[in-house]
């Protein structure tokens, strides 16, 4: 059975190294306490919600055994110096005082290539596609992959687009959990055929108790609303998904 937790350890930067040119999040490297960090930053202008799938779908992919940057939080201090002396840089960590979220660095890590898509060791492959259609990633395609080879073993990162259906909780319904998903448009697609053996040996991992607890350490203040209610709201949701997909991958062809 995957390890449940419910927190992330914590560590206090000390100096921002640089800015990272990808996405537009505008994530900082930054020294701390706890050593160098990737940090993404919660005054950001897409706000708290990337930060929240973050940590959400990297729970669930350490529970099926997929390899992600290990989670912490990060608390930036006020007037926190920088190496880089920009001035929407500096606003940008003036208004990310407090907690923010940082990723182990990939030190070696490089971006896999196009090339590199379809050789992919087949299980990889499957049980990444399988993740994706569970939190619907709006990524992972050859456009973003998103996806980082580091000796030999294929690393997920940036799950800021998965889980859309939060940015508007009043329009999920009851049927939202059984959209379908773009597998053609995922660079892993080819995997699809063994889905549905993916499916027997992932879904078990990801029980109730493993979803609520993956939603457990997003802070309140990123999870907004009633966050004891959201958090349930995760959990039920991504159960319903598991169901939907169970039927999916179950269901006799030309069904």
């Amino acid at each position: 059975m995957p390890t449940i937790r419910t927190d992330l350890a914590h560590c206090v930067a000390t100096r921002v190294i640089r800015r990272e040119r990808k996405g537009s999040s505008s994530p900082v490297v930054a020294e701390t306490t706890d050593g160098a960090r990737f940090v993404k930053l919660h005054g950001a202008s897409q706000g708290t919600a990337p930060l929240v799938a973050e940590i959400i779908v990297g729970e669930l992919a350490d529970a099926i055994g997929l390899s992600v940057p290990e989670r912490s939080f990060v608390e930036l201090p006020t007037g926190i110096p920088s190496d880089d002396q920009n001035d929407e840089l500096r606003d940008l960590l003036d208004r990310s005082m407090g907690t923010n979220l940082g990723f182990a660095l990939l030190e070696g890590g490089r971006d896999l290539t196009a090339s590199e898509f379809g050789s992919a060791n087949l299980v990889t492959a499957a049980r990444v596609l399988w993740l994706d259609i569970l939190v619907q990633n709006l990524d992972r395609t050859p456009r973003n992959a998103n996806l980082m080879m580091r000796r030999g073993t294929i690393w997920l990162i940036d799950h800021g687009a998965c889980l859309p259906f939060q940015h508007d909780w009043s329009s999920v319904t009851e049927s939202h959990p059984g959209r379908g998903y773009d597998i053609e448009g995922h660079v892993f697609g080819w995997a699809s055929p063994v889905l549905g053996d993916v499916h027997a040996q992932c879904a078990p991992l990801l029980t109730r108790e493993v979803l609520r607890a993956a939603a457990q350490p997003v802070p309140d203040a990123w999870i907004g609303g009633d966050a004891t209610r959201r958090r349930e709201g995760f959990a039920a949701f991504l159960w319903k998904r598991l169901v939907a997909m169970e039927r999916s991958f179950n269901a006799p062809e030309g069904a």
